[in-house]
């Protein structure tokens, strides 16, 4: 059954760190590049950042480059996202799904819940 399950969103100061989790299942995790994505209301989900099959080569927006990493474990079936020094226009429902270019072939289009992050005072 194709699951994507997403952890570790909540309430943080700008300045603050959040790790989020997301664990995969219904496809061979580990043969897929995978992505997070979010959408901040009224937002169309954009993609945030990438890592490859292996994690051998990670890809960043601009906006959250040299603050967010992205790692994963294929032998947990998890992709994570370490986000430092937040701002409020982190502000966002955060997804994970294999990379964009391919979601219609392998996970047919599904998302999962969602994580929500808010940063504010």
């Amino acid at each position: 059954q194709l699951q994507l399950v997403e952890s570790g969103g909540g309430l943080v100061q700008p300045g603050g760190s959040l790790r989020l989790s997301c664990v995969a299942s219904g496809f061979t995790f580990s043969m897929y590049p995978m992505s997070w994505y979010r959408q901040a209301p009224g937002k169309e989900r954009e993609l945030v950042a990438t890592i490859t099959s292996v994690g051998g080569r990670t890809n960043y927006a601009d906006s959250v480059k040299d603050r967010f990493t992205i790692s994963r474990d294929n032998g947990k079936n998890t992709v994570y996202l370490q986000m430092n020094r937040l701002k409020s226009e982190d502000t966002a429902v955060y997804y994970c799904n294999v990379h964009e270019s391919i979601v219609a072939i392998v996970t047919r289009g599904y998302w999962g819940q969602g994580t929500r992050v808010t940063v504010s005072t």
